[in-house]
């Protein structure tokens, strides 16, 4: 055998010894069956915790056909405040939007406009409903605080613990005044069997299957003992398909800043029109 030879051989073999033991460790133990109650404990304790939240962040929002780019920054106060500045090209902002648990506020800073009232307008434009708490909880990959787990059932689904349930019903009263919000749910959350995090989620109102949210999270990353997906994939289903699809990046925890707010004197309000 010539040199040449003994160098390709030996090179062959450490490609197939290198891919075994890549393929080896690919494999996983089939996983052990657990009740609703202990997965819904890890998810519990699995949760981000935070009262302050900041990030930068990438983001498309495809509609049909037509998609729109654009970046920014988002703010968030726990159970209080979200706040999101949008600026599409040249570091000029575009949009601020200030969402509280009771209202939604945006302006639009190159039609000189500006909008202040409630989850309508939200709900109205994503066909579906929405209020404060499942929004927060979309956003950073958490499950929603207002809603009773008693209705659970635990399954295996594609190496990945799922749960479901066909009716999630709301058990506090003072999330319900200002709640414009689904009484019950239908619900499936799929949870990574490594660290229990929310991988994948879908919901829609109970007797209305015209109308889904479905969000995948991926990309963990590290804050603390914490962990955060960076790679967010919502699907609106209603009358038409959206896919809003988000990357974080900078993100920080429990650092205090502010929400500004100010609209100029010259902008036009836009007056919603009721039906």
């Amino acid at each position: 055998m010539n040199i040449f030879k003994k160098i390709f051989f030996l090179l062959f073999l450490l490609a197939v010894l290198v891919g075994c033991k890549t393929q080896r460790t690919v494999i996983k133990a089939p996983l052990k069956e657990e009740g609703p109650d202990y997965l819904i404990g890890k998810l519990d304790a699995s949760e981000l915790q935070f009262d302050w939240l900041s990030a930068k962040f990438d983001a498309s929002y495809a509609l049909d056909k037509s998609e729109t780019n654009f970046s920014g920054l988002i703010r968030m106060r726990k159970d209080s405040v979200i706040w999101v500045s949008v600026t599409p090209a040249m570091g000029i902002e575009m949009i601020r939007l200030k969402i509280t648990t009771d209202s939604v506020m945006f302006m639009n800073r190159l039609s000189k406009t500006y909008f202040e009232g409630d989850y309508t307008v939200v709900n109205e434009f994503l066909q579906t409903s929405l209020n404060f708490d499942i929004l927060q909880a979309f956003i950073i990959g958490n499950d929603f605080q207002f809603y009773e787990n008693a209705s659970f059932r635990a399954s295996i689904d594609n190496m990945e613990y799922k749960l479901s349930t066909t009716g999630r019903r709301k058990i506090k009263k003072e999330a319900a005044s200002s709640d414009p919000g689904p009484l019950v749910l239908v619900q499936n959350i799929w949870l990574n069997p490594d660290n229990f995090k929310i991988s994948r989620v879908d919901v829609k109102e109970y007797q209305k299957d015209n109308r889904k949210f479905e969000a995948y999270y991926s990309e963990f990353f590290g804050i603390g003992d914490q962990l955060i997906p960076t790679r967010i994939n919502v699907n609106v289903t209603s009358e038409h398909l959206q896919e809003i699809r988000i990357n974080y990046s900078k993100i920080l925890l429990n650092e205090p800043f502010g929400f500004p707010y100010t609209v100029p004197e010259k902008y036009d309000r836009i007056v919603k029109q009721r039906h």
